[in-house]
């Protein structure tokens, strides 16, 4: 339990215990953002579109409990450990149970419409209750750990690192452990996959209770909202649409998750039907690794000095390009479109680095605009557009499939894999462009703009 009269300096220990956190959380959202679609495909049987359907349902049940658990984070008591960190702890275990029970092969048998209301229940008990009720409090965190803007910019950097280590074991070892050649083509192994589901929800509440014993709460809010009015969800939501920097983040958001985790999904595609060629998913995903260390390096040195936003505007647009180049040359060796693929993310990756840091950006921005800090609440907003950003590319993604007539029976044919790789091209090269141009003619946090509210702050803070 923290001493609150001796509070420890933030350091390290707070860094890794962040990148914990989302270490834990994209054990399971990653696996579903990626894999989901491709389970119910080719496992389950259940069309493609059925389940981008499913997915984008899901997030208009998102829209009252993302908004929901961020006002319960606000109202929430301080306790000697915080007024976030407790959540972690109490719903790690049912967000890492549901997020397995999503994958049960052993169902595949059942009928069509059985299967569709099982994946549609267990993916909302998962998604929109316990994986929220964990993901808000430990996004709205990163302000509370500290009020430092080069502190939470590192812990901005760790939290993507942690989820590109969360990306790396699901997107190297999937492939390498739940693949089967069966007549020379690479086929999803149904039961094996159960198994590796199960193992990643536990190593997510390991890495969930590291994330709780390892932070420091130190930023207290002024005033208790438990004792104060808060407005009503009516006239938050009416106030969000006249913030300018919220709104933007919000469109940058569900963007920037339209072209990655298209991208991520269609990889499982992309690979065994197109190139069959399993392996090279494996190497890519270390090498996506390697670009987003890559970023990291880059990503503080460049933001202190030219702007988070102006930085992410420019990767973005260059990752872009490299898409729209990939779909012109098409390449027949798959180790050229794997060294493309890296290019896109070293630019994402950038992105990636400064995005949670730039929420933390809007929060400030907003307490200055309103004179109340509501970091759950304006978090929860945040969240709910990533997920709108993750339903829009199911959704796409599926629907796309379907499109082309990708099936169990079809997944090998030329013509529908050729309609794979345009997808797995087209859609990135949109978002990537769409995100750089919000980044540069919509977002009106730029540098000079941030360091001045981070003054006023602390003017008004009396520090």
């Amino acid at each position: 339990m923290d001493n609150k009269n001796a509070v420890r300096p933030f350091g390290f220990r707070d860094k890794l215990g962040y990148l914990m956190g989302d270490f834990g959380n994209d054990f399971t959202f990653i696996l579903s953002s990626s894999f989901l679609m491709k389970f119910y495909t080719d496992v389950m049987g259940v069309p493609g579109g059925i389940v981008g359907t499913i997915m984008m349902l899901a997030r208009i049940v998102d829209a009252f409990t993302d908004v929901t658990m961020g006002r319960i984070c606000d109202r929430s008591k301080m306790t000697p450990v915080g007024k976030f960190k407790p959540w972690i702890r109490r719903m790690c275990a049912p967000a890492a149970i549901a997020s397995f029970l999503i994958y049960q092969s052993g169902l595949a048998h059942l009928s069509l419409p059985v299967k569709v209301v099982y994946l549609f229940v267990t993916y909302i008990l998962w998604g929109s209750i316990f994986y929220t009720s964990i993901n808000i409090p430990y996004g709205s965190m990163a302000s509370a750990i500290s009020a430092d803007p080069g502190d939470r910019q590192s812990l901005s950097s760790f939290r993507t690192m942690g989820g590109t280590l969360a990306g790396v074991v699901i997107g190297a070892g999937v492939p390498m452990l739940a693949y089967d050649k069966i007549d020379g083509n690479s086929v999803l192994n149904g039961g094996r996959f159960t198994v590796i589901a199960g193992v990643f929800s536990a190593l997510a509440v390991v890495c969930y209770l590291l994330c709780y014993h390892l932070t420091t709460e130190r930023v207290k809010p002024e005033v208790d909202l438990t004792q104060q009015k808060q407005d009503s969800v009516f006239v938050m939501l009416k106030k969000s649409f006249t913030n300018r920097a919220l709104i933007s983040i919000i469109a940058a958001s569900v963007v920037m998750l339209l072209a990655q985790l298209t991208m991520q999904g269609m990889a499982n595609y992309v690979y065994p039907n197109f190139y069959n060629n399993t392996t090279a998913q494996s190497v890519s995903t270390f090498l996506m690794m390697g670009g987003m260390i890559l970023a990291a390096a880059f990503a503080k040195p460049l933001a202190s000095r030219f702007g988070k936003a102006e930085i992410g505007a420019i990767a973005n647009a260059a990752a872009a390009a490299v898409c729209a180049v990939l779909f012109v040359i098409r390449p027949e060796n798959v180790w050229v479109y794997v060294g493309f693929q890296t290019i896109c993310w070293i630019g994402l990756g950038m992105f990636s680095m400064v995005c949670w840091a730039l929420i933390t950006d809007v929060i400030d921005a907003t307490e200055l605009q309103n004179g109340v800090r509501e970091d759950g609440s304006i978090y929860a907003l945040y969240s709910f557009a990533r997920k709108l950003g993750q339903a829009a590319s199911s959704g796409l993604t599926g629907g796309l499939l379907t499109l082309i007539g990708y099936t169990q029976a079809t997944a090998f044919d030329a013509e529908v894999v050729n309609g794979v790789f345009n997808i797995s091209c087209i859609v990135p090269a949109i978002g990537f462009g769409l995100l750089a141009a919000i980044l540069w003619f919509w977002y009106p946090l730029r540098k000079k703009t941030v360091d001045a509210n981070v003054m006023a702050l602390k003017a008004k803070h009396g520090e």
